[in-house]
């Protein structure tokens, strides 16, 4: 019978991979409203289990992919992969209502725009003061800042070594991390309420898998309106990152 049932699941992974985030969530859920009272969104403790399977996946299997390095748990990496994440995204848009939209207006755009530019600073800084004197390497991390999207597409440009941008990976992981468990807790001091807000928190906060995630903690109704802004901010990264701020970093380092 074991044997039927591991079969079935190999053989229907992304069947599988839904059934196991199900019962992740349920779990969540439940732990959520019993031990925190709901204070703690399900959601938040969720991406939390998710990162501590994703560490005993790879720990067991010594490989990169975390569960889905085990044949029973391969369909993860299609049901957490690219191709279904970036259809996600856009299907947010679809759900936006562009009058309320508009009413981000200017202060939307700055948000945009210091989301962007201030992640940077602080990325570029703290690369700086661990030994990475160079333009690239500065620029590199200081992209990763801004999106782990934005990071290795702004090195690649630039040629920068693999280490350097491995580390700006992880520096644009850590961001959205952070942004994924703090969004829930932190949105009645943000006033994360209505879709003007939400967008200019996702103009802001900038990486779109921690805004999407940390908003569908919150109130999904305003994930569309923060991932609009947010996956604009990817973009002005990758067009900013290897033009603009790097020359910068290169007048400023030289």
């Amino acid at each position: 019978m074991n044997d039927i049932v591991t079969k079935a699941l190999q053989h229907n992974g992304l069947v599988a991979a839904f059934a196991l985030i199900g019962l992740i969530m349920w779990v969540s859920v439940v732990l959520s409203r019993r031990l925190t009272f709901g204070r703690v969104h399900g959601s938040a403790i969720a991406i939390v289990i998710g990162l501590v399977l994703a560490w005993v996946g790879g720990t067991v299997t010594g490989g990169q992919k975390g569960l889905a390095d085990l044949a029973l748990f391969s369909g993860i990496g299609l049901m957490g992969g690219a191709m279904l994440r970036d259809f996600a995204i856009v299907a947010t848009a679809f759900e936006v209502q562009a009058t309320e939209a508009r009413k981000a207006g200017m202060i939307g755009a700055v948000a945009l725009l210091l989301g962007t530019v201030l992640p940077f600073i602080v990325g570029a800084a703290v690369a700086w003061a661990f030994g990475y004197r160079d333009a690239v390497s500065m620029t590199t991390i200081g992209a990763g800042a801004v999106t782990y999207i934005v990071g290795p597409v702004t090195g690649a440009a630039l040629g920068a070594s693999s280490d350097v941008m491995a580390l700006s990976i992880a520096t644009g992981l850590i961001k959205a991390i952070i942004v994924m468990v703090a969004t829930p807790a932190s949105a009645r001091l943000l006033a994360l309420d209505n879709p003007r807000s939400a967008m200019v928190f996702g103009g802001l906060a900038g990486t779109v898998s921690g805004v999407t995630a940390g908003l569908a903690a919150t109130d999904r109704r305003l994930v569309p309106y923060g991932a609009l802004t947010a996956t604009f901010h990817t973009g002005l990264g990758c067009l900013l990152g290897p033009s603009l701020l790097f020359f910068c970093v290169r007048a400023l380092v030289a």
